[in-house]
């Protein structure tokens, strides 16, 4: 687990608001410098505390606002690394994670519309190692909140 003081957690909850701030906007919140904050913030890139800075976009405005989340269920005991690499070629998925529980991956997956959606999911399904998914759409999201400082 990577520490952070005091001042680089205020200073990640900045960025968390408004990565776009400037750094003398941010040493004024926090009573430092900009080349401070520079320096503060370089420091937690290099750490990988802080691992980008990124445009969030809404993916209905994309067309993409069909997502499901789909519990994979693979044949016998498949590597961590193999189910990455069977999943990631999809474009479709937008998210994977390893859980406990009956199933062996959940995958977030996001589409134009059900058709496609329907494609992708008999695509994952398509996966050599993949017995069988159990799929639920999203029907409408509830909260989306950004990590927490």
């Amino acid at each position: 687990m990577l520490l952070m003081d005091p001042l680089d957690q205020r200073i990640v909850s900045q960025l968390v608001a408004d990565a776009r701030a400037s750094y003398s906007e941010i040493g004024k919140t926090v009573g430092l410098s900009a080349p401070a904050v520079k320096r503060r913030v370089d420091k937690l890139l290099d750490l990988g505390i802080l691992r980008g800075f990124t445009a969030v976009v809404d993916p209905e405005a994309l067309g993409w606002g069909t997502e499901a989340f789909v519990e994979v269920h693979c044949h016998g005991n498949v590597p961590t690394q193999r189910i990455r690499a069977g999943i990631e070629p999809l474009p479709e998925v937008v998210g994977a994670y390893t859980v406990s529980g009956p199933a062996d991956a959940i995958v977030h997956l996001r589409a134009a519309n059900m058709q496609h959606l329907e494609t992708a999911l008999e695509r994952l399904r398509d996966v050599e190692f993949i017995n069988r998914t159990v799929s639920t759409v999203v029907l409408s999201r509830l909260l989306d909140r950004p990590p927490q400082t």
